[in-house]
């Protein structure tokens, strides 16, 4: 089953601190490290990030088994990336009848494969340590977001979990009228397609009921609106967005010192 509650502990330091400032903290750390495709700077970035995991009161179990699909995407991008790369430059590591792997294609593969990774990480350090509502609450006060888009938001994070519930309906109604792609790979892709386009129509459904009800209630209007529970932004938190950019700044400059600093083109 999906879930989209904090898996963190609670008394954990970072895990305390105000959403917004977590949130900013990502986003700071993740935009410097847009900058640069040499692997040397997000491999820095990813051993800081797993070293403060604990800080964060995640396991470490727990955030391989929600970071999993980013891996297999990782690991995807790096078979492709070795196998079909245009660019062969630089001395031959391997060699297998088709298979050329060299050290320019290795470098590239790997250091796109590790800024992916140093810059999600982040993201779901965030929301596995956050209360969805305590998100919105923080958004409003603190970012001074509209209500009616950080509380649609948590609508919208609140009904994720359906999702995995009815592609299981629509599976086994389909099931049940004898639409079944048995053991051929191409009939699961074509019933794995339209099952998604299902499930996005029922999803877009549901999403214009749920913003029609919330206009209805007023979340539209232009009066401001009160808050139950006040999110506060303290000196801790500012300190917690700079230290992300120092240390993502950091990894940078390690990777300038190195010498294998390369910008972005393109």
């Amino acid at each position: 089953m999906i879930s989209v509650e904090p898996v963190a502990a609670a008394g954990a330091p970072l895990a305390r601190r105000n959403p917004v400032a977590k949130l900013a903290a990502a986003l700071v750390f993740t935009l410097i490290l847009v900058a640069t495709l040499d692997p040397v700077a997000p491999a820095i970035a990813i051993a800081a990030e797993l070293a403060v995991l604990p800080l964060f009161g995640v396991r470490y179990r727990v955030l391989a088994r929600r970071a999993w699909p980013l891996l297999a995407g990782a690991a995807g991008i790096l078979v492709t990336l070795v196998l079909f790369a245009a660019d062969r430059s630089g001395r031959v590591l391997f060699e297998a009848g088709p298979v050329l792997v060299t050290e320019g294609v290795l470098v590239t593969a790997l250091g796109l494969v590790l800024r992916m990774l140093a810059v999600a990480l982040p993201g779901i350090l965030v929301f596995a340590t956050t209360d969805p509502t305590d998100l919105a609450d923080a958004l409003i006060q603190n970012a001074k977001a509209p209500a009616r888009f950080a509380i649609g938001a948590l609508a919208a994070f609140r009904l994720v979990p359906l999702l995995e519930e009815e592609w299981r309906m629509i599976s086994m109604a389909r099931r049940a009228r004898g639409v079944d792609a048995g053991r051929n790979p191409l009939a699961k892709l074509r019933l794995f397609g339209s099952t998604a386009f299902a499930l996005l129509v029922g999803a877009i459904r549901r999403g214009t009921r749920l913003a029609v009800a919330m206009d209805a209630r007023g979340f539209d209007a232009g009066t401001a609106r009160t808050v139950a529970r006040r999110q506060h932004f303290t000196r801790t938190d500012a300190l917690l967005v700079a230290a992300a950019a120092a240390i993502a700044g950091a990894a940078l400059t390690v990777s300038v010192v190195l010498g294998t600093f390369r910008p972005l083109i393109g």
